[in-house]
């Protein structure tokens, strides 16, 4: 994972500056940002698709009727024919970005950006500041893959504590993959941070489609695993 931030900028910002990062990238190791992954072409030279997870839903599975994507009940139905059990604590956000995994991740072969992520599923994240309920947080998409995640860092105290004790009580529940409540980090925040954006690159992920490597075990640096003879 390669991780930068940067004081004073925003996820739209992020969003900018991780397009460019990644097409130069290809430029320097190919002369083109147009590249060929497993047969098909990847196109970086053209701007990156920036969908919400409704409208990617509506974008590559077009079934759905718009009552139906926001009431709980039937999204709950819909993912135990996919084979998902929601867990019971979870809001519209959370079964909407469920769905959207089952439905349309796998379809987002250009480079697209999922943006305006639930601020239930979004822990470090900040609010934003016009519509309740979502972050300032993106994750970006390629040959059907999560290449990148990044938002505008939530840097008040009281609104991350309050984020925390809710991801503790969602682990309680039974979802392991919410966070634990993280005083040190509280500590820090109390102290003071400026407005920022972070990113993560997934840099094995990204080395794949570059060099059109099947497997991440091709590009791996440091592989953990040897071998056997």
């Amino acid at each position: 994972m390669m991780e930068f931030y940067a004081a004073y900028t925003d996820y739209k910002w992020l969003m900018d500056f991780t397009e460019a990062v990644i097409r130069q990238a290809a430029i320097d190791a190919h002369g083109t940002a147009t590249l060929t992954y497993g047969g098909r072409e990847l196109d970086l030279a053209k701007p990156f698709h920036r969908l919400t997870i409704v409208e990617a839903i509506n974008k590559y599975a077009p079934g759905y009727a718009s009552e139906q994507l926001n009431d709980v009940e039937f999204i709950k139905k819909e993912l135990l024919k996919f084979g998902v059990k929601p867990h019971a604590h979870s809001g519209l956000g959370a079964l909407q970005l469920a769905l959207f995994e089952e439905t349309a991740e796998a379809q987002l072969w250009e480079p697209t950006y999922i943006i305006d992520y639930p601020v239930e599923v979004s822990p470090l994240a900040r609010a934003s500041d016009t519509v309740d309920g979502i972050t300032e947080r993106f994750e970006l998409f390629m040959v059907g893959r999560e290449i990148a995640n990044g938002f505008s860092e939530l840097n008040d105290a009281e609104d991350q504590a309050a984020r925390f004790q809710a991801q503790v009580a969602a682990k309680d529940a039974g979802d392991e993959e919410a966070m634990y409540y993280d005083a040190d980090y509280i500590r820090a925040l109390e102290y003071g941070m400026p407005p920022a954006g972070g990113c993560g690159i997934g840099i094995d992920r990204l080395m794949m489609i570059i060099t059109d490597s099947p497997n991440i075990r091709d590009v791996l640096l440091f592989p953990h695993l040897r071998r056997e003879d």
